[in-house]
């Protein structure tokens, strides 16, 4: 499983997980604990998305030589903040760093930037004050960046 249905597994994973989630109930703390192991999972869900959809572009593109360095290079790909996002885009195609400069704006660039920031702030054990309600929109809105991604990446 590759490219679009590899995200789309993943994703649904995810969306399972949320689910879990919502029938914790009301117990505040455990909710936040939650939402803070959601967090990690919706960032490492928008890396490895990136990943999958940049390397079916070369499985589609390129001879395997080609795709074992890519593979090998984007392994190292990691911190999917909203600029290294249109870096690592734009440096397979200038066109979508510019398309996704304009679209990653707003609220989809603030839950992109909030996401990977407060997964790095969780990782190092300082505290947050982040609720489930507040992941799963920053999640809402890192899906519509994949979508948009994948649409530049695996043209369907």
């Amino acid at each position: 499983m590759t490219g679009r249905a590899k995200v789309a597994s993943e994703r649904q994973r995810l969306d399972a997980t949320f689910q879990r989630a919502i029938k914790v109930g009301a117990d505040a703390e455990l909710l936040s604990d939650f939402a803070k192991y959601l967090c990690v999972l919706v960032s490492g869900f928008l890396e490895q998305a990136i990943i999958e959809l940049l390397l079916e572009h070369v499985r589609n593109q390129s001879q395997p030589s080609v795709l074992r360095h890519v593979n090998g290079r984007l392994r190292q790909f990691t911190t999917a903040n909203a600029q290294r996002i249109q870096d690592i885009l734009g440096s397979f195609d200038p066109d979508w760093r510019q398309d996704l400069g304009g679209y990653l704006v707003d609220e989809r660039k603030a839950a992109v930037d909030s996401v990977v920031n407060l997964r790095h702030t969780i990782a190092h054990g300082q505290y947050v004050g982040v609720t489930l309600a507040g992941v799963k929109a920053y999640y809402a809105q890192v899906k519509d960046v994949v979508d948009h991604i994948a649409d530049l990446c695996d043209p369907v």
